[in-house]
């Protein structure tokens, strides 16, 4: 295992950064940050395997926890919440687990990444199991809380994901799938946010549009499972319905309403009353 992440090296090209213009920071931070998306494009294969193993375990009732400490934590505790509203899975079915809890999310709780025992408790004392997935986020590879998570999935035969962006690392040699896009040296040294954070966020969001897609929970590229809690998802709501079911506002609204806001069964409900030949998508 190399003795310092490729994330934790020093970027020669910036190393007079703080005395750079904007124009000129912001085009080497855009130019550094096109690295991010060459890098997941590389790890496809490896994500595609991923979605593979999420697919199952989702499908078998399992539940999918994402890992992590710091900025890792945070992407993944957003990507989790997205989830719900987003495709209508149940909240608890896809889950952050975050270094210092729900403070963490808003506040720096520091020591907490040091911690590996505490992951592990808190993975325990949500049920972890066999039919359960770890993803397990580090971009340096080396955070004693994700590593902890690893080590309770081990326990209990849960399968394991590694997202990293460090290929040496004990994450990545410790999972089952390592997802490890390779985005070099920050333009500011070690500051993961940059381009390891929107990397993590790329592959994250990869990982649950197509496991979402893969377990119905898209109509061709509607979100027909959406939950609508807000004045802007009820009016898209009302538009999957009418597209789907050729029908004109008033009537999906008014169908949505006789199905309490469920997208899903209101789609159902149009589409039977469709002429066969007037059932294929627009």
């Amino acid at each position: 295992m190399r003795e310092e992440a490729p994330t934790e090296e020093v970027l020669e090209a910036t190393s007079d950064l703080d005395c750079w213009g904007t124009e000129r920071i912001l085009r080497v931070i855009h130019e550094e940050d096109a690295k991010a998306h060459a890098a997941v494009g590389a790890v496809l294969p490896q994500i595609g395997e991923a979605v593979e193993v999420l697919v199952v375990a989702l499908a078998g009732g399992g539940t999918w926890f994402n890992v992590g400490a710091g900025t890792s934590g945070r992407i993944g505790a957003l990507d989790a919440a997205e989830i719900p509203p987003t495709f209508g899975l149940p909240p608890h079915r896809v889950q952050a687990v975050v270094a210092g809890g729900v403070r963490a999310l808003t506040h720096a709780v520091e020591g907490a990444e040091d911690q590996p025992e505490r992951a592990a408790w808190e993975l325990r004392e949500r049920g972890l199991s066999a039919g359960d997935v770890v993803l397990a986020i580090s971009a340096s590879g080396g955070t004693p809380f994700t590593l902890g998570s690893l080590e309770a999935a081990h326990e209990v035969g849960a399968r394991t994901i590694a997202l990293t962006c460090n290929p040496h690392s004990a994450l990545a040699e410790a999972a089952e799938i390592a997802i490890v896009p390779q985005v070099g040296p920050e333009v500011i040294a070690g500051s993961t946010r940059m381009k390891g954070g929107l990397a993590q966020k790329m592959v994250l969001t990869l990982l649950s549009t197509t496991v979402m897609v893969r377990l119905g929970h898209v109509s061709g590229n509607l979100m027909s499972n959406l939950m609508p809690a807000s004045a802007k998802l009820r009016d898209r709501a009302v538009r999957i319905v009418m597209r789907m079911g050729r029908l004109d506002r008033m009537r999906a609204r008014t169908l949505l309403e006789a199905c309490d806001g469920d997208v899903t069964e209101a789609t159902r409900r149009a589409l039977r009353a469709l002429p066969e030949r007037r059932r294929e998508p627009a």
